[in-house]
């Protein structure tokens, strides 16, 4: 019989690439996960794992092990929470990471739902990572709030994703720049703009290349900073263009900045929760999902009901 340490040994090698983050992840010794996969492989009667150079890979049986055990996970808590664990669960910590943006508009009210001693504990972490790296932070994080543009591969199958909304991405100006007075801009208004970027290989420095393609010439990155925060600031100083998401950074701290809807091709990024499937079948973890769905409903209103209320001199 196939054994959960097993299997999860083979999971852990799947996701994280090697047995040495394996090992530190089950908190063993590597030679502990390579006797784990050699049993386990004696069991199944066919090959789980080659040498791929210095690495040890998983063969296509292999992969189709590791993705079996997550069901086995799945199966596991359902059946912990099926014998009274639920209750119990509630009150165990989860683990939350966030990207910058999305920690700063949702972590203070995340913390004020759970402040009462019959909720999860929350452990908070912020994690700036390129996009493809969202999802090796589920492996650490019971949940993980990540983006993703919509032209970009899905999610892989080792997590579960829980939707959380859409963000629009708009065009910062400062308040004084001559395209502040158009109420929607298009890429052949950017002509010529200079640009507070991302670094180099996460998601918006695409979407910025993307408009200045379409305005015909290559873009001209002055900064680069993956802060939001720290771009507006600049930007509002003036001069300079920037992509800034709609609804995870606070207009109201910078009176000297607008957000401009660029018009074609509408951009935007989606905000999910990323967890490991067996994550989500535990109490405090499904609490804290729900409690996020609720805070973003609310940030995403407020949003709106600001831009409706404020009147912009600049039209």
């Amino acid at each position: 019989m196939m054994e959960l340490g097993q299997l999860r040994a083979l999971r852990e090698l799947s996701e994280r690439g090697s047995i040495a983050a394996a090992a530190r992840a089950l908190h063993v010794t590597p030679s502990s996960i390579s006797q784990q996969l050699s049993a386990l492989a004696r069991r199944a009667g066919t090959p789980l794992t080659f040498r791929d150079g210095r690495r040890t890979s998983l063969t296509p049986a292999g992969l189709a092990l590791a993705r079996a055990a997550v069901g086995v996970e799945v199966a596991m808590e359902r059946a912990e929470s099926a014998v009274g664990s639920f209750r119990q669960d509630a009150r165990a910590q989860v683990r939350v990471a966030a990207f910058h943006s999305a920690g700063l508009a949702l972590f203070r009210r995340l913390a004020a739902e759970f402040v009462h001693e019959d909720g999860p504990q929350l452990v908070l972490g912020d994690a700036d990572v390129a996009q493809q790296d969202f999802p090796a932070l589920a492996a650490d994080y019971d949940l993980v709030l990540a983006h993703r543009l919509p032209n970009s591969p899905p999610w892989p199958e080792s997590v579960a994703v829980v939707p959380l909304a859409f963000e629009p991405l708009d065009i910062a100006l400062a308040r004084s720049h001559p395209l502040a007075a158009k109420p929607t801009l298009l890429p052949a208004d950017l002509r010529g703009a200079e640009w507070v970027a991302v670094h180099e290989g996460f998601p918006l420095q695409g979407a910025i290349e993307l408009i200045q393609t379409l305005a015909g010439e290559e873009a001209v990155v002055r900064h680069r900073i993956n802060e939001f925060f720290v771009a507006a600031s600049l930007v509002e100083g003036g001069g300079l263009a920037a992509l800034i998401p709609r609804y995870t950074v606070a207009r109201r701290l910078f009176p000297a900045l607008v957000l401009r809807p660029l018009a074609a091709p509408v951009l935007g990024r989606h905000i999910d929760i990323l967890a490991r499937p067996e994550a989500l079948e535990r109490g405090g973890a499904a609490q804290v999902v729900q409690a996020l769905q609720t805070i973003m409903a609310a940030v995403i209103e407020e949003t709106h009901a600001d831009s409706t209320s404020t009147v912009d001199p600049t039209g």
